[in-house]
């Protein structure tokens, strides 16, 4: 597997298109980017990631503007389908800094982008390659996120859009958003894994463009969370920060980031010592990536039955663990999982400071109180807290967590008795 950060400069392939290519990440066979669709390696189905003849260095993105396409020199396109994603909020949070107790906490508000999830950073990038590639239907298995995001960039690039989701599993705000884009939704019976099965199986047989983090090309999109937050604590603190805190539920996100900063080392941005732990966060109820980290395997076990209130990592078997288990262990990370209670406390605790997200979002914060009241996270650490969705895209559940609304007669007076008592 060639995921070490210590990797050398890649030898560039014959294949290589314009110093892009494909690359196996078990075998190492290379394969052009563009010429064919491609999920994973034909030789021995291990996942594939992207590779550069020529990486940029952070120091060569100054003056290149904002989001997503400000890197595009580390992209496989030039240019994208796009809706000005990217360069979202980092959010100073004191009081919740204070309370947990590191020496700085940052919040990285991924919801804040156009369809309100982080999927937009990955579909900008992948529903380009998509049209690179000459496709015509793009699909997705979904737990409501990327369906929206996919449905949004698909209509934006004016293709077609079929999405697959756990009947009865996801938010309604979610399948609101695919439903508005035009997306073709189809409810399947069962849980997203079977869901994913589905969508693999339609794009092996050539039916639609698959459009999961299973895809190469949209981790590609996602690393730019990482070079965002570099920037940002670079910026404000003139340090990296020493951990970055993610939920994880497919693992694309934690796979992206330590790509981003295997980049960087590679060209002399980042030393190895230097390089941020990537700290994986799972439900409870959905935890395979917490199990395989505890037990020290080298592979998830695959979780038929999964079960939290934190729909968007509602996942049982996350397909970028080959990538996302040695971005943990090499970065010197770990991987903790946190109840339904310890998420829905968080989510409150981020919306006291101003700052609404969806529980998913929130089971960073409450992996990090968990780590620090652990001691695992030391008090004098710099730390960025991923949120991957927004407060609106499950109502519900922010409904839940919050007060009851208090009815009062149609009267001053009576207001103003209703709040003394």
């Amino acid at each position: 597997m060639s995921l070490n950060l210590s990797a050398d400069q890649p030898t560039v392939p014959d294949d290589a298109d314009d110093g892009v290519w494909l690359e196996c990440i078990e075998c190492g066979e290379t394969f052009a980017p563009f010429d064919d669709v491609r999920y994973t390696c034909d030789e021995c189905d291990g996942l594939l990631e992207v590779r550069y003849a020529d990486l940029p260095t952070l120091e060569d993105y100054e003056g290149q503007g904002q989001g997503v396409w400000r890197y595009a020199d580390a992209l496989p396109l030039e240019e994208g389908v796009t809706t000005q994603e990217g360069a979202t909020p980092l959010y100073e949070v004191p009081r919740l800094e204070e309370d947990i107790g590191v020496e700085a906490l940052r919040i990285k508000h991924e919801g804040m982008n156009p369809t309100g999830s982080f999927k937009d950073r990955g579909m900008t990038v992948g529903v380009a390659v998509a049209k690179e590639l000459g496709v015509g239907r793009l699909a997705c298995a979904s737990t409501g996120n990327t369906s929206a995001a996919l449905a949004a960039y698909g209509s934006r690039g004016g293709m077609e859009t079929l999405v697959l989701l756990p009947a009865g599993k996801v938010a309604a705000g979610k399948i609101a958003q695919a439903s508005l884009h035009g997306a073709r939704i189809l409810e399947v019976d069962g849980n997203f894994d079977a869901c994913l099965d589905i969508v693999q199986e339609l794009a092996q047989q050539g039916e639609a463009y698959l459009l999961n983090s299973l895809n190469p090309f949209r981790l590609e999109g996602q690393k730019t969370i990482g070079l965002e937050i570099l920037e940002g604590f670079l910026a404000d603190y003139d340090t990296v920060p020493d951990r970055i805190i993610l939920p994880v539920g497919n693992a694309g996100n934690t796979s992206a980031l330590y790509k981003a900063f295997r980049e960087l080392v590679q060209v002399g941005s980042l030393e190895e010592d230097e390089v941020p732990k990537l700290t994986g966060v799972q439900a409870e109820g959905a935890a395979p990536m917490v199990e395989a980290i505890e037990n020290g395997a080298d592979e998830v076990r695959r979780w038929e039955d999964v079960e939290t209130r934190a729909t968007a990592i509602r996942i049982g078997n996350p397909v970028n663990a080959p990538k996302a288990l040695p971005g943990i262990r090499e970065t010197g990370g770990t991987a903790i999982s946190v109840s339904d209670e310890e998420i829905t406390a968080a989510q409150r605790d981020l919306a006291g400071e101003g700052i609404g997200v969806e529980p998913a979002s929130a089971a960073s914060v409450a992996g990090l109180r968990k780590l620090r009241a652990e001691g695992i996270v030391d008090d004098d650490e710099h730390v960025a807290c991923l949120t991957t969705g927004h407060l609106l895209k499950d109502p519900d559940a922010a409904a839940a967590a919050g007060a009851d609304p208090e009815p009062v007669p149609a009267e001053t007076e009576g207001v103003l008795e209703h709040l003394k008592q």
